[in-house]
């Protein structure tokens, strides 16, 4: 059978190209990607062998080899795993997702052009195969499934295309499995020596639970522990071990922030190691994003997908080792087993936990962590009623008043005299949002406002009505409470508009804007600005209208009496013969405020020829 030739996507090769032309400083990490995938093909056939031990036959030991051959320049990396049919080498090594690959190629190009990318960018990216073409100029993959009788070879050279052709099973151990051979470039010719390989197998993948051998002419020498090391006791193992473990084992590429090791005994027995990140995925908010947390029972691999923590913690990275389920379970059976149910909600409340005391005792670290997660983990505020209280004491949010992050009991701690609510303000971007008008009657009577940016507030916020007895309210949904309130230095208080006066203005607004608005009411939340809008009692935050496109009718039009500008229209207002001027302010002043609350005026041309009217008069 000849070999037949792939282009790869557009996306694909341009990617291959970047990987070629290294912007990585720490080339060994494509080791590391390879062992890692070695690995996880033994884990399957190890598991898939539980129902069909024919599979493995007498080859029932897994293993990883290296060796390096220097006069052909070299570098094979053979397992015993489950192998790859034909389907398999065109849909995992011929496709890379367009989203990852293009997040990629865009992060990396901007940390080459600032003199080298973090070698982060390829476990962040899930681009880890690729990596060989840091080292080499071509590749060779052997395979063949296990249980299956044909041997198939996939090869490329990273400029756009590959070919698949019958492949050698010469090359394989015990007949299954894959054999990756890398043509090095002669620039990299130190990653044909034995003792430089055994250096990068002990520094990254020491605890990969299958032997790695690395040949050195005719000896082979096992170059990792190869333990199981959540089974070893949390007094024996440095802050070094876990960090390996978490990169070679747990598919992190950064230093983990916290770790979580213990044994649980009892009605079930499972030990127990999970670890907190310090940088995101870039598929963290994928809908399609499973967990990072793998499944093992009896120390053999079951899946990296059972579900084990809900999916606001789904950055958390690590396993969980059961003693108690049956090796053979199904997806049908782990979302049934009432121990897999056990062992989540104690996974869970744990996990909380550690995040509780960490943001007591790490506040500089926790803030980090909020950052990175906080917008992953407030998604849960709104789907876990039953850990509510637990995750709303976790979240922290930009104070207008401090400027700086605090928990909801640091603001209710913090509360004005009198005041009645904790109060909150949405939008898109923060610094839009310290420039509100919203926030001038608040800040005016020393009441601190909560900014919050991220789009899943307006869903929790909706859900969560008060914290610690006192009511959760929106600066845009009324501003009775001011009343209540005095101002913090009345001195420097304004000269309003008189009540007849403000009568007459608000009364010529509603007229000449009609159905714009759905009311015009004098402000007491407004002390620097002209006019703002606000939501009608009982309707929705105007952000969340906003999120969700929703049409609730118009927004309510606020004038603030001691404006100059709104004080001179209401002397103005009850004479006839500046009713036209009255109208065309009163549509730029309904635009101003659209546009200071963070949308485009409805009326754009209205808004152009008004304002083309105002200045002209200014000019002449």
């Amino acid at each position: 059978m000849s070999a037949e030739r792939f282009e790869f996507q557009a996306e694909t090769a341009r990617l291959l190209k970047l990987m070629a032309h290294s912007v990585y400083s720490e080339k060994e990490v494509f080791l590391r990607e390879l062992i890692s995938n070695s690995a996880d093909a033994c884990d399957k056939l190890r598991y898939e062998a539980l129902s069909k031990p024919d599979l493995i036959g007498e080859a029932a030991t897994f293993r990883i080899d290296i060796s390096a051959d220097k006069d052909a320049k070299t570098l094979t990396i053979r397992d015993n795993g489950v192998g790859m049919s034909r389907a398999d080498l065109i849909d995992n090594l011929g496709t890379i997702a367009r989203s990852g690959t293009a997040k990629f190629m865009e992060a990396a190009a901007g940390a080459g052009d600032s003199g080298g990318a973090p070698v982060d960018l390829i476990g962040q990216f899930g681009i880890g195969f690729y990596s060989v073409f840091i080292v080499a100029d071509r590749v060779e993959v052997t395979t063949r499934r296990a249980g299956e009788s044909e041997t198939w070879a996939w090869t490329s050279d990273g400029t756009g295309a590959y070919e698949i052709a019958e492949g050698d099973p010469a090359k394989l151990r015990d007949g299954r499995g894959a054999a990756i051979t890398l043509y090095v470039r002669d620039d990299e010719a130190e990653f044909l020596e034995p003792a430089r390989l055994k250096h990068i197998v002990k520094s990254y993948s020491d605890h990969v639970p299958f032997s790695i051998f690395v040949a050195d002419g005719e000896e082979e020498t096992q170059a990792n522990s190869g333990g199981a090391l959540w089974r070893q006791p949390k007094s024996e193992l440095s802050e070094k071990d876990y960090t390996e473990f978490y990169q070679s084992v747990c598919g992190g590429y950064d230093a983990p922030w916290r770790t979580i090791h213990y044994t649980a005994e009892g009605r079930h027995e499972y030990s127990v190691l999970l670890f907190l990140p310090t940088m995101a995925p870039f598929d963290l908010y994928d809908p399609a994003r499973r967990g990072a947390v793998k499944l093992y029972v009896k120390r053999v691999a079951i899946t990296d997908d059972a579900g084990l923590l809900p999916a606001y913690l789904r950055f958390v990275r690590g396993l969980v080792d059961s003693q108690d389920m049956p090796l053979n379970l199904s997806r049908e059976m782990l979302q049934n087993n009432p121990i897999v149910a056990s062992i989540r909600s104690a996974l869970t409340k744990r996990v909380l936990n550690d995040l509780g005391k960490a943001a007591e005792n790490d506040a500089d670290g926790y803030e980090k962590f909020w950052r990175t997660f906080g917008p992953v983990l407030k998604e849960g505020v709104y789907e876990d009623f039953e850990r509510r209280d637990d995750l709303l004491a976790l979240c922290r949010f930009y104070s207008a008043a401090k400027g700086e992050l605090i928990s909801l009991k640091d603001y209710a701690e913090a509360m004005a005299d009198k005041q009645a609510a904790i109060y909150y303000l949405h939008g898109e971007d923060l610094e839009r949002l310290k420039q509100s008008p919203q926030l001038e009657g608040y800040r005016a009577r020393g009441v601190d406002v909560l900014l919050m940016t991220d789009p899943v507030d307006g869903f929790w916020t909706g859900v969560v009505t008060e914290f610690d007895g006192k009511p959760l309210k929106s600066v845009t949904q009324g501003a009775e409470d001011l009343d209540a309130l005095p101002l913090e230095d009345a001195a420097d208080e304004t000269p309003a508009a008189n009540d007849a006066a403000m009568a007459t203005l608000i009364a010529a607004v509603k007229t000449a804007l009609g159905d714009a608005v759905c009311d015009v009411r004098k402000s007491n939340r407004l002390t620097e600005s002209p006019v703002c809008l606000a939501a009608r009692e009982g309707d929705a935050d105007l952000q969340m209208r906003r999120m969700l496109n929703r049409d609730e009718g118009p927004c309510v039009l606020e004038l603030n009496p001691s404006h100059a500008l709104i004080r001179s229209l209401s002397e103005k207002a009850g004479d006839g013969a500046h009713q036209p001027a009255i109208e065309n302010a009163a549509h730029l002043l309904l635009a101003q405020a659209q546009i200071s609350a963070g949308e485009a005026p409805k009326d754009a041309a209205g808004f152009s020829r008004r304002l083309t009217d105002v200045l002209s008069t200014y000019a002449g």
